[in-house]
């Protein structure tokens, strides 16, 4: 297991309280997306680093198997003003494991990837993990999206 040190950073962006329980979180998170792309959400939010997606898993009531908090967005400057209707997360810094799903997004290969880490036997903080969907991402037939889990 390769374990990485991350700087923190803040994101700001949409999110939704969700589980993994029956499936739940297999609704509500691509509804999530199809709302942070008919609301431009993108285009709102204030101090961009750049156009970078991160989707943040945060919140856990537990563990992955009970409520967590996703967070859809772009990491910003400063998360000081956050606009109506949306939500800032600073994800702490210091160690995270990284875990890269390649393939079609939409035959599932990050929610793959994720089976594969449920399973895997990581000392995991589960504080904030977060997804990243930058430029090797843009061709969703043939994208890579990388996934930092936090580990103790």
């Amino acid at each position: 297991m390769n374990t990485i040190k991350m700087e923190r950073f803040s994101i700001i962006g949409i999110a939704v309280r969700t589980t993994n329980e029956n499936e739940q979180a297999m609704q509500d998170i691509p509804a999530l997306w199809q709302r942070f792309f008919a609301e431009q959400v993108l285009t709102r939010i204030p101090g961009k680093v750049d156009d970078t997606l991160y989707c943040a898993y945060t919140d856990y009531e537990k563990d992955h198997t009970r409520p967590y908090t996703t967070v859809l967005g772009c990491r910003v400057f400063d998360a000081s003003v956050v606009p109506e209707g949306m939500t800032a997360l600073t994800i702490d810094g210091g160690s995270f494991t990284l875990h890269t799903a390649k393939g079609n997004l939409n035959e599932g290969v990050v929610v793959n990837e994720w089976f594969k880490i449920w399973n895997a036997d990581l000392p995991r903080k589960y504080a904030s993990d977060y997804e990243v969907y930058g430029a090797k991402a843009q061709d969703p037939a043939n994208a890579e999206v990388d996934i930092f889990i936090s580990v103790t």
